[in-house]
């Protein structure tokens, strides 16, 4: 494998996991937990995320192609997960919002956020012009890049303070509604301009 197949292969997945954008929404959802729940709720979204993109690299499009699946509806359903969630943090209170240790790791972190419609589309595109060996090397590589950034995002939650996280947290909320609206036009602009 060549340095310009695996830049190639790495860095349109690297753009398309787009953890530096996901920060701000992990920062909200775990301001107020402790360091081991923080480890644990990585570990869980990057196994989770992993174990997806996984099965999208051995069989995505061939699932999606059994199942009468395209992109965009995948697109569009992860959009949907994602505005309910989004307004549900928005409009209840911080006592009674959901416990970000016990099941945000899967969804929306692990799926789609971190492995996402655009993600699991760059994954199966990889594989189709560069073979699996560049493809699973850029994966592991921008796997490792997301575990150090969410890792380290605890400095940020000391440079805002408490207050500040809370703020952030019904902010970030807003973005992540904002992302998700966008997932779904961006889902329903596709299907109208490529229908099946």
């Amino acid at each position: 494998m060549t340095i310009d197949i695996f830049l190639l292969s790495f860095i349109p997945l690297f753009v398309a996991i787009d953890i530096i954008g996901t920060i701000p929404i992990f920062i909200g959802y775990t301001h107020d937990i402790s360091n081991y729940q923080r480890k644990k709720l990585i570990l869980e979204a990057l196994l989770t995320a992993f174990f997806v993109a996984n099965l999208f690299l051995l069989s995505g499009k061939i699932i999606l192609d059994f199942l009468g699946i395209t992109i965009d509806d995948f697109r569009i359903a992860g959009g949907i997960i994602l505005l309910i969630l989004s307004i549900n943090d928005i409009l209840v209170s911080s006592e009674s919002r959901r416990k970000p240790s016990t099941d945000i790791g899967v969804v929306p972190l692990g799926i789609p956020l971190i492995m996402g419609p655009a993600a699991l589309t760059t994954i199966i595109i990889l594989v189709h012009n560069f073979g699996y060996i560049p493809t699973i090397v850029s994966m592991i590589i921008n796997f490792l890049i997301v575990w150090f950034v969410l890792a380290n995002s605890r400095w940020l939650l000391k440079l805002i303070g408490d207050g500040g996280s809370k703020a952030f947290a019904k902010i970030s909320s807003l973005f992540l509604a904002a992302i998700a609206v966008m997932m779904i036009r961006v889902g329903v602009q596709h299907l109208l301009m490529h229908p099946k």
